[in-house]
């Protein structure tokens, strides 16, 4: 295991969770987090006119640092990506609240987060219905002083290459599947310690996943990127 966290618990349902709903807007939030919620919280006008955006990050979607009720907090807009963005670029065919980008999201950081794992704290997910699509977006705890795997990973240690070979191991461990894994969805907090992000499509299975198709990917990126790194410490 990496020296960031400890053994990964048994993955198990996440804790308390609240779902409301206002007309076609469903919200599932973290209860021990926030004892309330709005609806203005997932529009980025609403932090903007009270000067509460600290940073704009890179990303098909639209991803905002924001200054909430609970501390420093992430707010991201699902959008779509490839040639379907030109026509309908944040809308998805609606199969439930529950069968929603952003709950399932919600609901698999909660797992991961309970386990111990180094994800953002999930803190609220809305899904706003209109006819037979709906749009996303998602709330987090940030990550203190985080850096992206991209803009640090031509100057890592070989010790920092395996302290985040570790983190991912603990992931592949546990049965996930990220099939997203690039070096801007990696991130080193203040700390040193290595954290996943964006898991839109992400699955957990039952049995520890390949990590061949997931660290392919990941190198691919660097290549994509143009970036020079020795990732041999990334063998599984």
């Amino acid at each position: 295991m990496s020296k960031n966290h400890g053994p990964p618990l048994s993955i198990q349902s996440p804790g308390a969770r609240t779902q409301v709903r206002w007309g076609n807007h469903h919200i599932l939030y973290n209860p021990a987090r926030l004892n309330t919620i709005s609806l203005e919280w997932f529009e980025p006008e609403f932090w903007l006119l009270r000067n509460a955006v600290r940073k704009r990050f890179q990303g098909r979607g639209q991803v905002l640092a924001v200054d909430c009720s609970v501390g420093p907090a992430v707010l991201r807009r699902y959008r779509r990506g490839g040639l379907v963005a030109r026509l309908i670029s944040d809308r998805y065919l609606y199969f439930g609240a529950g069968n929603s980008r952003s709950f399932r999201e919600f609901e698999l950081l909660g797992r991961l987060f309970a386990a111990g794992l180094p994800v953002p704290e999930p803190l609220a997910a809305l899904c706003a219905r209109r006819g037979v699509g709906y749009r996303a977006a998602l709330l987090t705890r940030e990550i203190q002083g985080a850096q992206v795997l991209a803009d640090i990973a031509e100057s890592l240690s070989a010790q920092e290459w395996a302290e985040l070979r570790a983190t991912l191991s603990d992931f592949f461990t546990v049965g996930l599947n990220h099939p997203d894994l690039n070096a801007r969805n990696v991130l080193r907090d203040s700390s040193g310690a290595w954290f996943l992000i964006d898991f839109d499509k992400a699955k957990l299975g039952s049995a520890p996943a390949s990590p061949t198709p997931m660290i392919n990917r990941l190198r691919r990126s660097f290549k994509r990127l143009g970036l020079q790194v020795d990732a041999s410490a990334l063998e599984f």
